[in-house]
């Protein structure tokens, strides 16, 4: 048996140099013909692709090489879609739904399953609810199917990982300016350059303030990103970040329904049902990163990540609280505001080594990852000042109110502190047998501790949970450019849920939630710079809670769901002239066990629609001159998993057009929704429906020096 001091030298090691450097990517004005080059150990995206992830396995892995189904959305394709949040950079993704959170945060939907609180920064857990920036976002990650070995609780569909742009040492004088309809005004600001030969630093910023397509809803955000790099020595490197982020906007829930339809929506895109006056919602949050890597002498690589985030949230609205009578004439308006204020301290620390059994070679990664959330959960629910009750009913044919509401706390509202430990140890063995096959597995152990103080009573309850966490997977290539690959992933969610907004005497005895998905797949690079991929999944979610009908407060954990379907995606350059990202995804969501006395055994998941086809094309037509067509469909789906109020179906073209000033400056015009259709884009619930965009112009440039 080879040792492992001998067999280092003979197995790729990442210095502290390269560390600080393996998330540089190509990058350009992305005009004129030519496919830019990757260097044999170069950066992890071109163009609309993406090469690699850290994020998969905690080590820089190739996509080829990684068997779960990744998708990746590089820092040009945000650009030439001209999108700014997770949810619409995220809707060429095949696979990945937009929910509309209540209007008030990202929420997608990945394989069937609601995914507001599974976001992360860098692999960390990024969990409060608000809406995200894209100002600092190298590339968007979806990391497909449960994979708590890697980040833990929750992500039962899978996770969103943002990487954020890095002091990398690189010279970065970037300028991004967009106007448009509905009075939008944004600029982004990204500067970066070395200080002395071991100190590097960056920053970015952005300001925003629009309307939207929405009447009354308006948005006004701005954040700052600080961001330096130190070589503290040839083997260790110190990247320090800070970030403060401002979201102020308008709550909007959109339109209720009526005869099971979303009401009157082709004539209502822009009417607002309720209050918008009083729906008012807004985050501030500072952020404070810290990594440390460091390559030992033996070989091992250190990578520590320290992330200190402190979030204060609120939002409130008055929205449409039922469907529209049979007769056209009424509909109930309802209210209630939230407050989140939670700090969260994470830290994760992770060696890697890298060795030789026999003809076997090894990648070990073995961590931890330590814990702590603390905050307030507050929901005050709204009595109107004409009624003196929860609900007021106004005509839908004039659905805007501006009578005064009353908030208060009331018995069945969260009112509570609360706090959480999470400590996990977790191990991983990536092996090579040969160039032709490749086997991944690993464990992870989670101890969670989660205790909620009721303000109202002063009494705390308290649960304890220890989960085991597992994953496997098997690569096989039989050439260096096609991969075959199955895998087997597990997560868990705690009966405290995303969110820790209570725990009840009944929550304390609830089992968690699990997740287990089996997945095959196939990638082929069809070039070194076009990847095509295919995969098969089924995915159980088990455990669920319904309510005790013997014991109210209480619920039994019998409710299941079931989601089987496939995906095809590509990226890439087709040619040296055109571009595409999109897919095509076949998501079957299914009730197994029933859940309540309307959502039972049969019924769709909502808001999952069978069928979902996006591509986006950009084609280069000259030096100078470039067009991209983007094309969505989504068939049919239901607002709730009661499958009472039917979605329907809907197609989409966008458009981009791109010209070159110069070396140095593009302008660019985006229409969304070319052909100006009325169509449904997302809903909370069976009333809260929200109409898409109709044809909207925006005008971009982006200037580097």
């Amino acid at each position: 048996m080879t040792s492992p001091a001998q067999a280092q030298p003979d197995l790729p090691v990442t210095t502290p140099v390269a560390v600080a450097l393996d998330e540089l990517a190509v990058e350009g004005l992305g005009l004129g013909r030519g496919v830019p080059r990757l260097e044999p150990q170069g950066g992890v995206t071109v163009g609309y692709l993406g090469k690699a992830t850290r994020s998969a396995t905690k080590t820089p892995t190739p996509l080829l090489d990684t068997p779960q189904s990744v998708s990746i959305v590089t820092r040009e394709q945000i650009l030439d879609q001209g999108f700014q949040s997770i949810g619409e950079a995220t809707r060429y993704v095949p696979g990945v739904i937009q929910a509309q959170g209540e209007g008030n945060r990202d929420e997608l939907i990945i394989r069937g399953q609601r995914s507001n609180a599974d976001f992360f920064v860098n692999g960390v857990r990024d969990d409060v609810q608000y809406y995200r920036d894209l100002y600092n976002t190298q590339r968007i990650e979806v990391l497909k199917g449960p994979n708590a070995m890697i980040f833990g609780r929750g992500g039962g569909g899978g996770v969103i990982n943002r990487v954020l742009k890095e002091a990398d040492g690189v010279p970065v004088r970037e300028i991004v300016a967009q106007g448009g309809q509905f009075a939008n005004k944004r600029v982004a600001l990204d500067v970066g350059d070395r200080v002395s030969d071991s100190v590097f630093f960056r920053m970015n910023g952005v300001f925003e303030d629009t309307a939207t397509y929405r009447d009354f809803v308006d948005i006004r955000r701005y954040g700052v990103n600080p961001t330096m790099t130190f070589l503290l020595g040839p083997q260790t490197t110190l990247r320090l970040s800070y970030e403060y982020f401002h979201d102020d906007r308008t709550t909007d829930r959109g339109l209720p329904s009526q005869f099971g339809r979303p009401y009157r929506y082709r004539e209502n895109t822009s009417t607002y049902f309720g209050n918008p006056f009083l729906s008012p919602t807004y985050v501030n949050a500072h952020i404070a990163m810290a990594q440390l890597d460091h390559v030992f002498e033996n070989g091992v690589v250190m990578r520590s990540q320290s992330r200190i985030a402190d979030y204060e949230k609120f939002y409130q609205n008055v929205f449409p609280g039922g469907a529209v009578n049979a007769a056209g004439t009424a509909v109930n308006i309802s209210a209630y505001n939230s407050q989140t204020d939670r700090t969260n301290y994470f830290n994760q620390t992770d060696f890697t080594y890298q060795f030789l059994t026999g003809p076997l070679k090894h990648t070990l990664l073995g961590g931890f990852e330590l814990g702590y959330q603390e905050g307030l959960s507050l929901r005050q629910d709204g009595f109107f000042a004409t009624t003196g009750t929860q609900t007021l009913v106004v005509n839908p044919l004039a659905p805007l109110t501006r009578v005064g509401v009353n908030f208060r706390n009331i018995a069945s509202g969260a009112n509570s502190t609360y706090d959480l430990g999470l400590a996990a140890a977790y191990v991983q063995d990536q092996i090579e047998l040969n160039e032709y096959v490749q086997f991944i597995g690993g464990l992870r152990y989670d101890h969670f501790d989660f205790a909620a103080t009721d303000r109202r009573t002063n009494i705390t309850n308290a649960r304890v949970d220890d989960l085991i966490s597992p994953r496997a997977g098997v690569v096989v290539k039989p050439l260096p450019n096609l991969a075959f690959y199955t895998s087997y992933s597990v997560s868990y969610l705690p009966s405290s849920g995303d969110q820790f907004s209570a725990l009840t005497p009944g929550l304390v005895i609830a089992q968690p939630e699990k997740f287990e998905n089996t997945e095959v797949g196939v990638k082929y690079d069809v070039s070194p710079v076009l990847q095509v991929t295919g995969a098969l999944f089924n995915l159980d979610r088990t455990n669920q809670r319904i309510a005790d009908p013997n014991r109210p407060g209480f619920f039994l954990t019998s409710g299941q769901t079931n989601t089987q379907g496939a995906e095809i995606g590509a990226n890439g350059y087709v040619t040296d002239w055109w571009s595409i990202a999109g897919g095509y995804a076949f998501t079957d969501a299914r009730i197994t066990n029933r859940l309540s006395d309307t959502i039972v055994a049969g019924n769709f998941v909502g808001l999952v629609p069978l069928n979902s086809f996006t591509l986006w094309n950009k084609f280069d037509i000259d030096p100078s001159f470039s067009v991209g067509v983007g094309f969505i469909n989504q068939s049919h789906s239901f607002a709730t998993s009661d499958n009472t109020v039917r979605l329907p179906s809907y197609s989409r073209f966008d458009l981009g057009l791109f010209y070159r000033i110069s070396e140095n400056a593009r302008a660019q015009v985006n229409i969304e929704n070319l052909f100006d259709r009325s169509y449904i884009v997302s809903a909370h619930n069976n009333n809260n429906i929200l109409p898409g965009a109709p044809r909207t112009v925006r005008a971009q440039i982006i200037v580097r020096w």
